[in-house]
């Protein structure tokens, strides 16, 4: 782990790995609920954690720390079911790409197990971990100009789904109707990091 200051109020955590990213984001989510870390915002990223509006002692607090990772705690992320309907348009690709069947493509995306890692790229897109490394597929060469909104999409070990209509270069590979992001909810993400998600195909 390495701590930098990125502004007068914001720090840095730069990770080794994913896990390592999961493991801070807990821990600081869990000491800020409890009263021990005075901070405004944890935004973790594939290999980082930003910091912001850090209040005083909290680099010294986070030099201490060293969490680590509970298989235990993976667990205990709120479950969110995505009806899915497996039919996108490069469904059958991603089959090729790993030397199975359509059906048996849809039968791994179905038993994954996955966890929301971060957001980003727009309001309410979760980038969700789970798929195993050799599985990780590719982006498109070249984006399409518009995705629809509920797409259901893997590039590299990722696997997302597009809350709205907009560019994007990933795989797609199924859709739901499951409405992702509200800004009229308390919480407007419905796929925040440390959810736990799973695709379950639907008619």
């Amino acid at each position: 782990m390495r701590l930098r200051q990125v502004g007068r109020t914001a720090l840095l955590i730069e990770c080794d790995d994913p896990g390592q990213v999961e493991a801070w984001r807990r821990e600081l989510w869990r000491r800020r609920e409890t009263g021990d870390l005075a901070v405004v915002d944890i935004v973790p990223g594939a290999g980082t954690v930003l910091l912001d509006g850090v209040g005083p002692g909290t680099a010294a607090l986070l030099a201490s720390l060293t969490p680590l990772l509970d298989a235990a705690a993976l667990a205990e992320g709120p479950l969110v079911e995505v009806p899915t309907v497996f039919d996108g348009e490069d469904l059958a690709d991603v089959a090729d790409l790993w030397q199975v069947s359509v059906d048996d493509a849809i039968g791994r995306l179905a038993s994954v197990d996955f966890t929301v890692a971060f957001s980003g790229f727009a309001p309410g897109f979760g980038y969700m971990r789970g798929l195993p490394e050799e599985w990780a597929v590719p982006r498109l060469a070249a984006p399409r100009p518009r995705v629809p909104a509920g797409s259901v999409a893997l590039a590299d070990a990722y696997c997302g789904i597009y809350p709205s209509a907009s560019p994007g270069g990933w795989r797609l590979v199924g859709r739901t109707a499951m409405e992702l992001f509200d800004v009229r909810r308390d919480d407007p993400a419905t796929l925040s990091p440390g959810a736990r998600v799973k695709l379950v195909p639907a008619s």
